[in-house]
């Protein structure tokens, strides 16, 4: 089994906080690169480590791609990849978690209607699975802001601003298919022009539209935390919009715990988290959000156990209703996954 990123086993042996609360994890991804692995069983591996996480939704990372066919459909490969693993793990041979519940496939919308077909062929091959596609769009000043990548190089520049990109994302809505969009903090005018554009379409604002705050001191990340507040309560006043909250362990942030020699517990990251996670819920609300573990990306700042008991110290005062909505509920509701019936309307125990 591989290690993966270098902090993933880090604070097994902390206890888990409200073991009984059921989590649907909204964000993770499979890798098999020459520099990164994490496949199924390391994501078993996580999941039976602690907490109660009954689903998953697979988030597309071009990691599983055809290599050969017309550039349009070579994403295909990727949802026949995800596919399968759902298969295995809806066996129950593999425990109760159902691992790729829900797959957000990769499609370029700047290709226009050509996607349409893609698409379609998609939601054949996953027709219990498909709920919607995901094209990065992190525009940034230079590449050094990607140096921390795992899955791939630069991101295109550009993408929300293509001519042809409105072409391409008009076929999601009439296929009930979502967006989920990566963007960084600068972005989140393009992106609330974006959801007013096509109010039909639901769209998913990944790990909280990042706040670009690395290589910058105190008083910088003071002044991106001001702007991204401005930005993501743009965003939330589009109410086809919501909110992945997590995301945190990626050092665009500025956060620094990717650089941390030791394990960092959930109390010292819920500190750190706290004013980003409860000003993404404040504006959205527990209903628009749901709490992610972006696996394995954020493994370089923490281990499985540390971050989900972080995400639940930064809302232990939240009613139980809420804590569901964040947890489970509103994952359930935007993919379509059916909560297991022993689970269903469970908040904690």
């Amino acid at each position: 089994m591989s290690d993966g990123p270098a902090k993933r086993y880090d604070g097994r042996d902390e206890p888990i906080l409200e073991p009984g609360l059921p989590i649907v994890d909204p964000h993770h991804h499979f890798y098999d690169l020459p520099h990164t692995r994490y496949m199924f069983e390391d994501y078993l591996s996580d999941v039976y480590a602690g907490h109660n996480v009954v689903a998953s939704t697979y988030v597309a990372t071009q990691a599983m791609v055809r290599i050969d066919g017309p550039e349009v459909l070579r994403p295909l490969g990727e949802v026949e990849f995800a596919n399968g693993v759902a298969a295995m793990s809806a066996s129950g041979n593999y425990g109760p978690c159902r691992v790729c519940a829900a797959i957000v496939g990769y499609a370029d919308l700047t290709l226009g209607d050509q996607v349409a077909d893609l698409l379609d062929r998609c939601l054949a091959t996953a027709p219990d699975r498909f709920r919607g596609i995901r094209q990065t769009s992190l525009d940034a000043p230079n590449d050094a802001v990607f140096r921390y990548v795992l899955s791939s190089a630069r991101p295109v520049q550009g993408i929300l601003r293509h001519p042809a990109f409105p072409d391409g994302f008009r076929h999601l809505a009439p296929r009930g298919l979502t967006f989920d969009a990566s963007i960084f903090h600068h972005q989140a005018s393009e992106l609330a022009a974006l959801a007013d554009a096509f109010p039909d379409t639901t769209i998913v604002l990944n790990h909280m539209g990042i706040a670009l705050g690395m290589d910058m001191d105190e008083d910088g990340r003071a002044a991106v935390f001001r702007q991204w507040q401005a930005g993501i309560a743009k965003i939330a006043e589009r109410h086809n919009v919501v909110c992945k909250v997590g995301g945190l362990g990626m050092p665009f942030w500025g956060l620094g715990f990717e650089t941390r020699p030791d394990a960092v517990a959930s109390s010292e990251l819920a500190m750190a988290w706290a004013p980003w996670i409860e000003g993404a819920i404040e504006v959205f609300g527990p209903d628009r959000c749901m709490m992610e573990s972006n696996y394995p990306p954020d493994a370089r700042s923490c281990g499985w156990v540390p971050l989900w008991n972080a995400l639940k110290r930064i809302v232990h005062g939240y009613s139980s209703d809420e804590k569901a909505a964040l947890f489970h509920g509103t994952a359930a509701r935007i993919y379509r996954i059916a909560m297991p019936p022993d689970t269903a309307g469970t908040s904690a125990s």
